[in-house]
């Protein structure tokens, strides 16, 4: 890459360093670079150390990477958390109010109160603005975006602060522009049309939005919770029902209801929270509601570590709940796979009238991708899959078919519809005999062989023939098309396999995509390579190497590369 800048912006939560990220990853986007930034922050209102990492470039990116270019601290522990990560000519602009301590040798760019403001607790206010505006001085990047940007962050706030702000980034922005450094943005034009910016969460959120979504229930937990977030904002223009609930038995429950009504309906929540909906799955899966379910994982056991990332909750999610029933799973490695796998949950569960999960993460949810406005369909095909014809009789809602699906009536537009939790027969009535019980199950079951047929999700990058392939789920798909990437360019030929429609196991498309490499390596996030425990388990063969990570921090191509120079 002729351009490729990593710049981290680091203090304590309360003090904006997610405002600052996001104002300049928009003016960075507006002016032609390609962005993505992620989000590292503690289970802390105030206090506890916090850190955004933007990347940017002329060219698309996939994936964070390591080490650090340019060093916003606005506090002391994130130049001593962060220092060993600077490139050699890396660049630390602080608050000199602050931060007293510096390593030796480096380049740096103090900000001040009288540099920035007369009025020292205005400069106090104003001093992410200045940093702002310092970072834009030395990056050669224009200031008037900055400007209309502060006045559209703090307007509502009044015309002081506004003022503030203004005059902290112009201040800051002529030290920047006048500090040497080798790090420049200058050659980088806007793009000829807009790209958009948008978390992995966010694009969850439009995909379930475009799919008819109709009601959403849940309660609040990280990092799921942006999901609701992002919904909720939308909901009046969208004409969309979002219910905070008590707790997650009732957010789940209330989507059961709304879509047996004949809406369409989503919950979610994390591990934690998804472990209270276990036995409501269950109800789903007996009476044939169609559900989306949106399981954003977060490194366990129990509480564990509430805003980290991590892949360890698909084995969990494939065998929750008890007895056998069919589902769904399907997860998303990038924004753009995030609003199509959403938009396609809705309509496998009204079609096949099952359980849908789509799975994220911490790092997918949070992290903003640029995209162009081609990456994402101009339309959403819905498909209801509702049966309005007439009825002879007594209407079956659970009729035994040869494809294992129902016709589905909603209740309130014809003839009585009778769903149970129980065993039951065709009609919907409980029962206890024993071959009605098989049939029944039987039925539910052959949904999963036409479901089947339908998953593939499979994506691979680099040459067909190399004798490494590394394969990956998820959120994963980045950091590894990056390190193949890397290895290619290096003559070690590598190939990607990355699958994110995980089951039914599409067993035929994973083989003839996997091939017979000399080398398999499995990349995961998680302790003890599930999806490679899945994978042998549904083929008899499983890789030769994991590459795994669970310490709660995002995968990057350097510690998939350290990782295979370590086994060679």
């Amino acid at each position: 890459m002729a351009i490729d800048l990593n710049i981290v912006i680091g203090g304590a939560a309360g003090q904006g360093v997610h405002t600052i990220t996001g104002l300049l990853a928009k003016i960075l986007v507006r002016q032609g670079c390609q962005v993505l930034f992620v989000q590292d922050y503690q289970s802390r209102i105030r206090g506890g150390h916090l850190f955004n990492r933007i990347r940017v470039s002329d060219q698309p990116l996939m994936s964070s990477r390591e080490g650090i270019d340019l060093l916003v601290a606005l506090n002391q522990e994130t130049v001593l958390l962060h220092r060993d990560e600077l490139s050699p000519d890396g660049v630390i602009i602080y608050d000199a109010s602050v931060v007293s301590e510096l390593p030796a040798g480096r380049s740096s760019l103090a900000l001040t109160a009288g540099d920035l403001l007369p009025d020292r607790k205005a400069a106090e206010v104003a001093i992410n603005a200045g940093a702002s505006g310092a970072l834009l001085g030395l990056l050669k990047v224009p200031l008037p975006p900055l400007m209309a940007m502060l006045l559209e962050a703090f307007e509502a706030k009044g015309s002081e602060v506004v003022g503030w702000n203004h005059k902290a980034a112009a201040a800051g922005y002529r030290l920047g522009a006048a500090a040497g450094n080798s790090h420049s943005l200058a050659g980088i034009t806007a793009p000829a049309q807009p790209r958009l910016l948008l978390s992995g969460h966010e694009a969850v959120a439009v995909g379930a939005l475009a799919a008819g979504l109709q009601f959403l229930s849940g309660y609040p937990m990280t990092p799921w919770s942006s999901v609701l977030n992002a919904i909720g904002q939308r909901a009046e223009k969208f004409g969309v029902v979002v219910e905070q609930a008590e707790d997650e038995i009732a957010a789940i429950n209330l989507a059961i209801g709304a879509s047996y009504a004949g809406v369409r309906a989503m919950t979610g929540s994390s591990g934690g929270g998804f472990a209270l909906m276990v036995e409501a799955l269950g109800l789903a899966g007996c009476s044939e509601t169609p559900l989306v379910i949106l399981e954003s994982q977060r490194p366990g056991p129990s509480t564990g570590l509430p805003t980290r990332t991590e892949q360890g909750d698909l084995s969990f999610v494939l065998s929750a709940g008890q007895g056998d029933f069919p589902r769904a799973v399907l997860a998303p490695g990038t924004a753009a796979q995030g609003f199509a796998l959403t938009a396609r949950a809705f309509n496998l569960a009204d079609r096949y009238q099952l359980p849908v999960f789509v799975i994220t993460d911490q790092y997918f949810g949070d992290t903003n991708f640029t995209h162009e406005p081609g990456d994402f369909p101009a339309a959403v095909k819905i498909e209801r899959a509702i049966d309005t014809g007439p009825v002879d009789g007594v209407y079956e809602r659970y009729a035994l078919t040869a494809i294992g699906i129902s016709p589905r009536r909603l209740p309130g537009f014809g003839p009585v519809v009778v769903a149970d939790s129980d065993e039951h027969t065709p009609d919907g009535h409980l029962t206890e005999d024993l071959a009605v019980r098989v049939a029944m199950h039987d039925k539910r079951l052959r949904k999963l062989k036409g479901l089947a047929q339908e998953l593939d999700g499979i994506t691979t990058d680099g040459p067909d023939d190399a004798p490494l392939t590394l394969a990956c789920w998820g959120s994963s798909l980045g950091p590894v098309k990056e390190a193949v990437a890397r290895l290619n360019a290096q003559s070690t030929p590598a190939r990607m396999v990355h699958f994110s429609e995980l089951w039914p196991f599409p067993a035929q498309a994973v083989a003839r995509s996997l091939g017979r490499p000399k080398r398999l390596v499995m990349v995961e996030m998680n302790a003890t390579g599930q999806f490679n425990r899945l994978l042998r388990q549904e083929t008899g063969t499983g890789a030769d190497h994991l590459v795994l990570k669970y310490d709660g921090a995002p995968l990057t191509p350097e510690y998939i590369l350290r990782a295979l120079a370590g086994h060679t």
